[in-house]
């Protein structure tokens, strides 16, 4: 989306604003065994992000997991990865899970919107509908969703707006309409879940069309269409979401029966190719400090 006379106006398909890089290096579902290049462990996780950073990601989109790697909600963990990738790149945005898929309870889904001071995070994940997964659901009530909405601005910490549909963009009108959300608006519209919207010109193209004015559009794609959607998030939208949390491999040989391990992807690799991709378009890597002022947060 760019703004043309204090409007917010469908990009064009050049892009003439800056591209941003949202990185998901993690995750809930894959794990050391399916990839040894996931970051699991804090100080793994806060390498990776950095690195990342420097290649050009703006933003980072993180899981925390216990000693044993499994999905943690709590916020001490998300503290000490919050912290330490400040120390070195306070100026990188971080979007903090709430997701429900492993911890459905309101409780626990919201304790990392506790954190204060350098902790807190500047975002926070708000999946806005309830979805099937291949193998799993993720059960989104419409009342978790306004009460995490609530807390979310109630401590200055905007939403990431997860919509896998185009009855999830409704419903964030919905939520403006109750004031539980306001501009700009964030949303990543994520495509290729086999109970959501694909990656076609059709259903991406609704999608955007019935943003809010107000509005930044960063495309994800699950799994081998990653980037087919990252190349629509490059032509027509603010940026592409790229990570390992989406996708483990690099190309399309990798879903073809005996993948060699040498196919897969790092989160370095994946934010690479995406800068490379964005050059050949025409379109610049928003630093930062773009990706801030586009999406209303204070500087660090």
């Amino acid at each position: 989306m760019s703004e043309q006379d204090g409007e917010t106006k469908a990009c064009p398909p050049n892009g003439r604003r800056a591209c941003i890089i949202n990185l998901c290096p993690n995750g809930l579902v894959p794990t050391k065994a399916m990839s040894p290049h996931v970051p699991i462990a804090p100080g793994e996780l806060i390498s990776d992000v950095l690195r990342c950073a420097d290649l050009g990601a703006s933003m980072v989109h993180i899981h925390a997991h216990d000693a044993e790697g499994k999905p943690s909600y709590r916020k001490d963990l998300y503290r000490r990865i919050i912290t330490g990738i400040r120390e070195k790149r306070s100026d990188l945005v971080i979007c903090a899970s709430c997701s429900g898929r492993v911890h459905p309870e309101l409780d626990k889904r919201r304790e990392v919107l506790d954190l204060t001071g350098d902790a807190k995070p500047d975002m926070a994940s708000l999946t806005l509908g309830s979805l099937n997964f291949s193998q799993s659901a993720s059960v989104n009530a419409p009342e978790t969703i306004q009460r995490l909405a609530a807390a979310m601005q109630e401590r200055g910490i905007k939403p990431e707006l997860e919509v896998f549909d185009l009855g999830m963009v409704n419903y964030a009108k919905y939520l403006i309409r109750k004031g539980l959300l306001s501009p700009p608006f964030c949303f990543n519209l994520i495509l290729g879940s086999i109970a959501g919207a694909q990656v076609s010109l059709s259903h991406a193209g609704a999608m955007l069309q019935e943003l809010p004015e107000q509005s930044i559009a960063i495309c994800a794609g699950i799994g081998d269409r990653q980037l087919d959607a990252n190349m629509l998030g490059v032509l027509f939208a603010d940026g592409a979401r790229v990570g390992l949390e989406d996708n483990l491999y690099l190309d399309a040989e990798r879903w073809a029966r005996g993948a060699r391990p040498s196919r897969l992807a790092t989160n370095a690799q994946l934010v690479e190719r995406i800068v490379r991709c964005a050059e050949i378009f025409g379109r610049t890597v928003a630093d930062a400090a773009e990706a801030r002022r586009r999406l209303g947060l204070a500087a660090p």
